[in-house]
């Protein structure tokens, strides 16, 4: 999706600031927010790439305009409403106006902290890497209207492929409702000035991990 999300390479936006000695939540409804995330997530009804994809549909101007755990409320609000595990109207009432779904897994405190640990997306593969170590690719240029972890500014440029990464849930697919598809996962390497042009400072590596649908032979 070519949102305002993806902002690699993009320019206006201001400096980025660090916060000196910067706690880990603001408020204390930062905490109650990731506990909601944490515990809604154990459900199984959605991955962190539908979880991505939901602050990806945020309009501009509320996604520019809200703090990074404001995204994750509206984001969850969203999955939350698309799931029938809430209605619109009952969060503009502030409480439930209806007796709520009876879910097959639910959170508890002795899975807290297994929950706490993400799970990994590798997968058993069903065909060979396509392409090794030190092969040139290019990257596809696609403009997909759903989530895609290719950024804009790799898209359409040559690589090297540095590592084999192994094969993993494809979240592209996911998203889609096509299920996991896992797919071979690359470390791709570009010169800065292939992505950047001349201006770029000369010597200059960026590397990205790019799905094996995302790239063909250079």
């Amino acid at each position: 999706m070519n949102g305002v999300h993806d902002m690699g390479g993009m320019q206006g936006f201001g400096p980025v600031k660090p916060e000196a000695n910067e706690p880990v939540f603001h408020a204390q409804w930062e905490g109650r927010v990731l506990a909601m995330q944490r515990a809604m997530g154990y459900v199984g009804l959605w991955n962190i790439d539908m979880s991505r994809f939901s602050l990806e549909k945020l309009p501009p101007h509320i996604y520019l305009g809200v703090s990074y755990y404001e995204k994750w409320e509206l984001g969850l609000e969203s999955r939350l409403i698309a799931h029938e595990l809430i209605g619109a109207d009952e969060l503009s009432a502030g409480h439930a106006l209806r007796a709520g779904k009876t879910l097959k897994r639910k959170l508890v405190a002795a899975d807290v902290d297994k929950n706490l640990s993400r799970g990994s997306y590798e997968r058993p593969a069903t065909h060979s890497p396509r392409f090794k170590p030190g092969a040139r690719v290019r990257t596809k240029n696609i403009n997909p209207t759903s989530h895609t972890r290719l950024p804009r500014y790799a898209r359409g440029h040559l690589g090297l492929v540095e590592a084999v990464r192994g094969c993993h849930v494809f979240p592209d697919a996911v998203v889609r409702g096509e299920g996991e598809d896992p797919q071979w996962l690359y470390t791709v390497v570009f010169d800065g000035r292939e992505l950047w042009g001349e201006q770029a400072e000369p010597g200059l590596k960026i590397s990205i991990e790019a799905w094996e649908p995302y790239l063909e032979s250079a």
